[in-house]
């Protein structure tokens, strides 16, 4: 305000001109932000003086309303900007306050970022894919909540076999069985107990020949140091003309002295499945001992990695293939018991511990 209007002012009201004069003081006097917004309330806000004379203008008398009302507005504006001018400068003086006193050598090394990287099982599980793509195979998947007839009609396994229970079985409900909710026997939803679904799904796609591998979760009741109700499976499956029995062996072969190394070597042993026939248990030599026999192969100097056998040729008839024309062989693998002899890991539950003294390891 200039000389003038400050002179109407202590004229006109008094009040107004002392109301001026200690804000414009106090303004000077704040030394930090706090006491500035204190300033701010006490002079400019709601329940202030000034607010509730320029409030009560109306029951002033007609000659004095104009000019009070003029001059308490010029008070608030320019009050308000000096608030706001202290204001800037008490937050430019604390900025430079603080850039002096807490500076920040960019040149120094930062903080380490320790970076994550695959979970062991997802890498064996690449590492045995990798194997597979470079014999000319496929990775094939497919569905987690399997029908009846996928995970177990279509791979010979009959409708009163035990692995059907629910003793054995994850049914998505109980009631979902087919053959106890008064349905097919193959219509009941359960959580598939192995990955060899996926198999009759690709035969059901393409013709022969079909090389696939079926990497995926499968869920079982077990729960001991080697075996986890969720565990991962790798399955593979060639079906072609003049596929043997010792194919399926230089197969397994190769697969073994790639994953284990190349001084290993592999053994297969008669067993039953029933969607194989004939079908065997393949064994490789154990690496603590050489072969020779230690605690970690019970003295036998042999691992047991995996099943397989050649297709029965029932099998063909659930998608369509020409039993006498094609034959195939299959195998699946536990991804963790393989990761367990590879890595020398003797309790199948630290997968799932998620303790990072483990999971650092690898």
């Amino acid at each position: 305000m200039d000389e003038a209007q400050l002179r109407e002012l202590t004229a006109a009201n008094p009040e107004l001109g002392g109301l001026r004069d200690q804000a414009l003081a106090a303004i000077a006097a704040a030394g930090e932000q706090a006491a500035i917004e204190d300033v701010r309330v006490r002079f400019l806000g709601r329940k202030s003086r000034l607010t509730e004379i320029l409030r009560s203008i109306s029951a002033l008398p007609a000659e004095q309303r104009p000019v009070v009302g003029r001059l308490g507005n010029l008070v608030r504006v320019e009050l308000g900007a000096l608030v706001e001018a202290r204001e800037a400068e008490l937050a430019s003086a604390s900025l430079r306050s603080a850039l002096a006193h807490e500076r920040i050598d960019v040149t120094l090394p930062g903080e380490p970022f320790l970076g994550g990287h695959e979970h062991l099982i997802s890498r064996t599980i690449r590492e045995v894919e990798d194997i597979f793509i470079g014999l000319g195979y496929k990775v094939a998947e497919g569905p987690e909540v399997e029908t009846e007839y996928y995970n177990f009609t279509a791979l010979n396994t009959p409708a009163d076999h035990p692995a059907r229970s629910l003793h054995d079985t994850f049914f998505v409900d109980a009631a979902s069985a087919g053959a106890r909710a008064g349905r097919g026997a193959d219509d009941g939803l359960l959580l598939r107990t192995h990955t060899s679904p996926v198999q009759v799904r690709a035969m059901e796609k393409q013709p022969p020949p079909v090389y696939v591998v079926c990497p995926g979760k499968a869920y079982r009741r077990d729960l001991d140091a080697t075996h986890t109700p969720m565990f991962h499976q790798v399955e593979g499956l060639a079906v072609d003309e003049g596929i043997t029995l010792a194919d399926l062996k230089g197969t397994l072969y190769h697969f073994a002295r790639a994953f284990f190394g190349t001084d290993r070597e592999i053994r297969l042993r008669p067993h039953f499945f029933p969607f194989t026939e004939p079908s065997v248990e393949v064994d490789v030599s154990c690496g603590l001992c050489g072969g020779k026999g230690c605690r970690s192969c019970k003295y036998s100097g042999w691992l047991e990695i995996l099943g397989a056998g050649m297709v029965d040729p029932s099998l063909y008839g659930f998608v369509g293939y020409d039993a006498d024309k094609v034959q195939g062989f299959a195998f699946g693998m536990g991804v963790e018991r393989m990761a367990m002899l590879k890595h020398h890991i003797p309790d199948a539950r630290a997968f799932v511990d998620n303790d990072k003294r483990f999971l650092e390891q690898f």
